[in-house]
């Protein structure tokens, strides 16, 4: 189960004047899951009205309805993990989206498995929060107990020329548990919980969801 209070935590850092994120790189994607163009760009380029709309995309995965939107997943262990996109989600963090080649494979991937008969975008972001010490009076104290490197992913229908609107799928990674990353484990957002994307979540996972 996802604690609401660490996605409450993590939403905090992602507003202007708190901002965790460091990157930002997206591809447009025809309905067939063809891409259509791509950007790459460090965040801090992107003028106020783009980092204001961007942080509002990328907020939208913490900060829906935990364990009804957002739901946490479990990777297979050993061998099986392979048949997922856990080495490519790793490797993204690691390169801190800086890697256009492993972008585009994963562009690829959500092209063939995302299921929708509209025009939409992908985004990913990369972040990182430097976790601080919490007391057990829950003040919070000097130093660092962690430092947490995510992604944020969204999908979301185009609205205009190029424009995401509202999320409609995502997912955080590693999934960040008890104030700590988690890199067993991905949280998964839906917009509406009662369509799952079910073959992109299968292909995610390298099983099928249960």
């Amino acid at each position: 189960m996802i604690n609401r209070d660490d996605m409450m935590e993590l939403t905090r850092r992602m507003t202007p004047s708190r901002n965790c994120f460091a990157r930002i790189a997206g591809a447009y994607m025809d309905a067939d899951g063809f891409e259509d163009g791509s950007f790459n760009i460090h965040f801090g380029k992107l003028s106020g009205a783009e980092t204001k709309r961007n942080l509002e995309l990328a907020k939208t995965v913490p900060f829906s309805r935990t364990n009804e939107q957002l739901k946490e997943y479990c990777f297979p262990a050993g061998a099986e993990r392979q048949k997922g996109m856990w080495t490519l989600l790793s490797s993204l963090r690691e390169q801190r989206l800086k890697d256009d080649g492993l972008l585009s494979v994963f562009y690829e991937i959500v092209g063939e498995n995302y299921r929708t008969d509209k025009d939409y975008a992908v985004y990913v972001f990369f972040g990182s929060y430097d976790i601080p010490v919490k007391g057990a009076d829950k003040e919070w104290l000097e130093g660092s107990e962690e430092v947490y490197d995510f992604l944020v992913c969204t999908i979301a229908p185009l609205t205009g020329d190029y424009e995401p609107g509202k999320p409609e799928f995502g997912f955080l990674y590693p999934a960040f548990s008890d104030r700590s990353g988690d890199r067993d484990r991905i949280d998964i957002f839906h917009e509406d919980p009662d369509r799952p994307q079910i073959d992109l979540i299968e292909k995610i996972l390298g099983k099928k969801p249960v």
